[in-house]
């Protein structure tokens, strides 16, 4: 992993989990990187993701550079890598997701606000059935937290193609606006704080774990850390004197 790269701006690592969030367990670090560098590879075209909203980000970087933000963002605790069969894939750390899931309903909100302006009134809705069901919920509360009526409409379209308990909470969103209840921002507010938090990442440090065979502690240092994220594996279980130990029974005869 590229350790000369410097600390990644809350943009940078906004667009860089925007981007992944299109190849999600379906890519790897290469693809993502020519996506941010806005690759015009018949394959990228292919797989529509030159339609990523971030495509070509970072158009005027080297695809090293660009892979340097990616390994920066696995070593910061955002997204790391998991292999599907022999092929390693891009998924999100709990922390990468939270603040994907935070950024891409604001995106969907601001669709529909563009929407309105546009006067659209019967888009196909059923774009956001089978989405994920946490994200699915946090753009509901969004909705009411806004207050905006106009919204309405495309609320009750939607109800009309989604799932029993998906429809139970568009319902109540629904209710909501009509109500003109005073809007609590509490929960907002605590929202944007936990964002805020999560922006920090995890600087890396050397972990000490704890051997399961001969239950002594050892250090797993920065440096392996990022070769094991790199590859895929988990941490080891094992210090390196009962790793070698079983890789010699291994192969004893």
């Amino acid at each position: 992993m590229n350790a000369k790269t410097n600390r990644l701006s809350e943009e940078e690592i906004k667009v860089i989990l925007r981007a992944a969030d299109t190849i999600i367990a379906n890519g790897g670090r290469t693809l993502l990187s020519k996506i941010l560098k806005g690759s015009r590879e018949k394959k990228i075209l292919q797989l529509e993701l030159d339609r990523c909203p971030v495509y070509g980000f970072f158009k005027s970087e080297k695809l090293d550079d660009i892979r340097g933000k990616i390994d920066w963002m696995m070593d910061h605790d955002f997204l790391e890598m998991e292999y599907f069969g022999k092929l390693p894939m891009i998924i999100f750390t709990e922390r990468g997701w939270h603040i994907e899931s935070d950024q891409y309903t604001d995106e969907l909100l601001n669709e529909w606000k563009e929407w309105i302006k546009q006067g659209k009134q019967d888009p196909d809705m059923s774009y956001l059935k089978d989405r994920n069901r946490e994200m699915i919920l946090l753009l509901l509360e969004k909705v009411k937290e806004s207050g905006d009526q106009s919204f309405i409409p495309y609320l009750e379209l939607w109800e009309k193609v989604d799932y029993k308990k998906v429809r139970e909470e568009i319902r109540a969103t629904i209710n909501v606006l009509k109500s003109n209840e005073p809007i609590d921002y509490s929960v907002a507010k605590e929202r944007t704080e936990s964002i805020k938090e999560a922006l920090k990442g995890i600087e890396p440090h050397d972990l000490l774990l704890k051997c399961w065979v001969c239950g002594n502690r050892f250090t797993f240092t920065i440096g392996e850390q990022q070769f094991y994220k790199t590859k895929g594996l988990s941490y080891p279980n094992r210090c390196k004197k009962c790793r070698d130990r079983k890789r010699m029974n291994h192969f004893s005869f």
